[in-house]
C-alpha cells in the first residue's frame, strides 16, 4: 500500500516540521513578538471557527495578580481525571502541606456546566528570573511559569460563559477554600482580640441532641447563609443571634464548635470580665471579621451589666465608677451591637449567648430580633445516647440499649456524664453495662429523696392534736 505508506510519510514530516517551527520560534523570537504571534494566530482561528474563546491571565497588571486566574486553578484542579490525563503538574507549599495536581501545558481540562462543554487549557511562557533585561541570546535566566488559563466554547453561549459560569468557577472556589483553611478562635485581651488555631472536632454528625432539633439549627444555618439579598431588602443587618440555655453539661460549648465547622466560620469568644468599658468594647466588636461567631458564655454571671430600661441598678457602685472616672460596660452598649446602628458593621454573622439560667436574663436580650432562636440544651434522650454510643464504641444497637433507654427517660443525665463512663472502658459490653449501674443508682436516689420528701410533707401537714389539716 504505497499510497497509504506516502500520506502516513507526509504527515510525519509536516508534524516534524511544525516541532521545528516551533522549537525555533520558542529559542529565536522574543517573548513580545511570540505573544504578539500568539495572540495573532488565536484571533484567526477565532474569526475561522465556530468555537469562543475567553482567556484569564495570571496577573491584571504587572503589580497585581488576578484572582480569577486563582480560582480558575483551584476549580480545575479539583476537575483534573488523574486516571485519564496524560500530564499533570504536582505541587505543594512545603514538605507538611497536601500535594495539589493540576493540569500541565498543552493538556486539555473538559468541564461540562447546564449543558455546555468548556475546553480548558493552560498556556505557560519564559519570564527571566534575574533583575537585569536578559534574554536567551545574551545569557539571561528564563524559566517556564503559568501565564494564561484559555477557555473554549460555543459561541452561542458567550453570555452563559460570562454572566454565569465563570461567577460559578469563582464561587465554587471561594468555597473550596473555606473549607480547606483551619479555622480560628479569637480571645480578647482589653481592647484586641488574639487568634489560635481551632481544631475543635464537634460536627452536628457527633453531636448528642435529638435529632428533630438538631436539624432544625442546621435548616436555621442553611437558611441564614443563603439570604443576603433579602435580609438587604427588607432592610435588616446580616446576622442572626441564637440563645442556648440548659444545665452544664449538656453540650452548649459543642453546639457552638459544631456551628462553626458547618458553617466554616472563625469563632470570637468575648470575655467580657475583661473589657473595661462601652467604648473598649465597641472596639473589640467592630473589630470582628464577617463570616464569624461571636460568643459570648454565661452571660447572666460573667459581668454585672446594668439595666438599660427600668431596672434596680447599684446607684452606690455606680457612684464609685464615675468617681473612678470608669465608664462600666452596660446592657445598653451590648445591645447597640446585636441590633443596633453598630450592629450593620460587617455581615454574615452569627451572635451566641450561653446560659444556664435562663430566668436570670434581662428581657431585653431575648425579644426577637436579638435572640432569634431558644436552642434549650436538655439532658439525656435516647437519641442523643445512640449518638454517644456510636461516637464512643461505633455501634448501632447492643442488648443494654433498651433498658439504658428506658432508664435515660426516667432520670435526669447530661450527655456529659454519659459520655464520661463510655469513653472510660475501650470494650463496649464493660462500657455500657458502667452506663446501666449510673443510671440504677441516679434512679434510686431520685426513688430515696421521693420518698423521703413526702414524708417531710406528710409530717407539715400533721396538726400537733393528731388530725390532718387538709386542704378545703
Amino acid at each position: 500500500m504505497p499510497s497509504h505508506d506516502k500520506a502516513l510519510a507526509a504527515a510525519a514530516s509536516a508534524a516534524a516540521s511544525f516541532m521545528l517551527v516551533r522549537s525555533v520560534v520558542n529559542e529565536l523570537l522574543p517573548d513580545e513578538l511570540r505573544d504578539a504571534l500568539r495572540s495573532g494566530v488565536g484571533r484567526l482561528r477565532s474569526h475561522m471557527s465556530s468555537q469562543h474563546t475567553i482567556t484569564v491571565d495570571r496577573k491584571v497588571d504587572d503589580l497585581t495578580s488576578n484572582h480569577v486566574f486563582e480560582a480558575v486553578k483551584a476549580y480545575l484542579a479539583a476537575h483534573v481525571n488523574t486516571r485519564t490525563q496524560q500530564h499533570l503538574c504536582v505541587s505543594s507549599l512545603d514538605e507538611d502541606d497536601k500535594m495539589t495536581v493540576t493540569m500541565a501545558e498543552g493538556e486539555e481540562v473538559a468541564d461540562v456546566y447546564d449543558g455546555t462543554e468548556f475546553k480548558w487549557c493552560l498556556n505557560y511562557r519564559y519570564v527571566s528570573s534575574d533583575s537585569g533585561n536578559g534574554s536567551r541570546g545574551n545569557g539571561g535566566k528564563h524559566q517556564l511559569e503559568a501565564h494564561s488559563f484559555v477557555v473554549t466554547f460555543p459561541k452561542k453561549h458567550k453570555e452563559k460563559a460570562l454572566s454565569s459560569y465563570l461567577p460559578h468557577i469563582v464561587a465554587t472556589a471561594k468555597a473550596m477554600k473555606a473549607q480547606e483553611r483551619t479555622l480560628q478562635i479569637y480571645m480578647n485581651n482589653w481592647e484586641d482580640w488574639h487568634p489560635m488555631d481551632l481544631h475543635h472536632p464537634s460536627t452536628f454528625g457527633t453531636l448528642a441532641m435529638d435529632y428533630e432539633v438538631k436539624q432544625s439549627i442546621v435548616d436555621d444555618l442553611n437558611r441564614f447563609i443563603k439570604r443576603k439579598d433579602y435580609y438587604k431588602r427588607i432592610g435588616k443587618a446580616w446576622k442572626r443571634g441564637y440563645l442556648l440555655y440548659g444545665p452544664p453539661g449538656t453540650g452548649k460549648s459543642s453546639l457552638i464548635a459544631a456551628m462553626a465547622n458547618h458553617l466554616r466560620f472563625d469563632i470570637y469568644d468575648l470575655e467580657l470580665t475583661a473589657v473595661q468599658s462601652n467604648s473598649d468594647l465597641r472596639r473589640l466588636l467592630v473589630g470582628i471579621n464577617s463570616r464569624s461567631i461571636l460568643v459570648v458564655e454565661d452571660i447572666d454571671c460573667t459581668i454585672k451589666l446594668q439595666q438599660r430600661e427600668g431596672g434596680q441598678e447599684d446607684t452606690k457602685s455606680d457612684s464609685s465608677d464615675e468617681e473612678n472616672g470608669s465608664e462600666k460596660v452596660t446592657l445598653s452598649g451590648l445591645l447597640n451591637f446585636v441590633d443596633g446602628l453598630w450592629s450593620a458593621c460587617g455581615e454574615e454573622r452569627i451572635i451566641v449567648f450561653t446560659t444556664n439560667y435562663k430566668e436570670r436574663l434581662d428581657p431585653a436580650l431575648l425579644r426577637p430580633g436579638r435572640m432569634d432562636m431558644h436552642i434549650y440544651m436538655g439532658y439525656c434522650t435516647p437519641d442523643s445516647f445512640r449518638t454517644l454510643a456510636n461516637n464512643y464504641h461505633l455501634i448501632d444497637y447492643h442488648a443494654t440499649f433498651p433498658e439504658i433507654e428506658k432508664l435515660i427517660k426516667e432520670v435526669t443525665v447530661t450527655p456529659a456524664e454519659v459520655a464520661e463512663v463510655l469513653m472510660r472502658k475501650d470494650d463496649a459490653d464493660t462500657a455500657l453495662h458502667d452506663l446501666l449501674d449510673l443510671l440504677k443508682s441516679k434512679l434510686n436516689d431520685a426513688n430515696v429523696i421521693k420518698t423521703e420528701h413526702s414524708s417531710a410533707n406528710s409530717q407539715l401537714d400533721e396538726e400537733p392534736n393528731g388530725s390532718y389539716r387538709g386542704d378545703y
